[in-house]
């Protein structure tokens, strides 16, 4: 009994280094083989993680228990659950829903505030820079009111062109 669960620990614990030393070039040639696999609870990290737990507590209960095989089997087996179930609340779940993305819609850049990085002549293009949550972006700019807009000057987006381009108004106007 106690070769099974060594086995178990070692085979879980060398899938762990390879996954962690190979994960992505695997994983990129193994894309979408296993999509059939894809409960949460079949995810990979969580059977290593129950196979490795359940190897080192069989180790542990089979040594310093004086419990017969059966019990030392069904206490590992229960450790197996209770520690793969711990490292998916307490791991997975938070990671799953903690992506983020840089990306953006042009749809949402209207009433974003930004600075012009180029001026903007009164019939022309310039540039703006919009703070966005995932970072700066730059994006080509008419001046809305047909003015000239000079570098520095803190602007709002007002609208979207089909093009791509942006069209800004000055935030706090310059006195005349």
């Amino acid at each position: 009994m106690e070769a099974l669960f060594w086995g178990c620990f070692v085979g879980g614990a060398l899938f762990a280094v390879i996954s962690a030393l190979l994960g992505d070039l695997l994983g990129s040639w193994l894309d979408g083989v296993f999509d059939f696999l894809s409960v949460d609870f079949l995810k990979p990290i969580i059977t290593a993680s129950a196979i490795t737990s359940f190897g080192g507590a069989g180790i542990l209960l089979d040594r310093y228990t004086g419990l017969g095989g059966a019990g030392v089997v069904v206490l590992a087996i229960v450790a197996a659950v209770l520690l793969s179930a711990a490292v998916y609340f307490a791991y997975v779940r938070p990671m799953e829903n903690s992506e983020n993305s840089t990306g953006f819609s042009e749809s949402e850049l209207p009433g974003k505030v930004g600075e012009v990085t180029v001026p903007i002549p009164a019939q022309g293009y310039g540039e703006v820079m919009v703070k966005l949550v995932g970072g700066n972006t730059l994006h080509i700019a008419s001046s809305w009111d047909r003015k000239e807009i000079p570098a520095g000057t803190v602007v709002v987006v007002i609208e979207t062109a089909k093009d791509g381009t942006v069209q800004v108004s000055e935030l706090y106007p310059h006195p005349m």
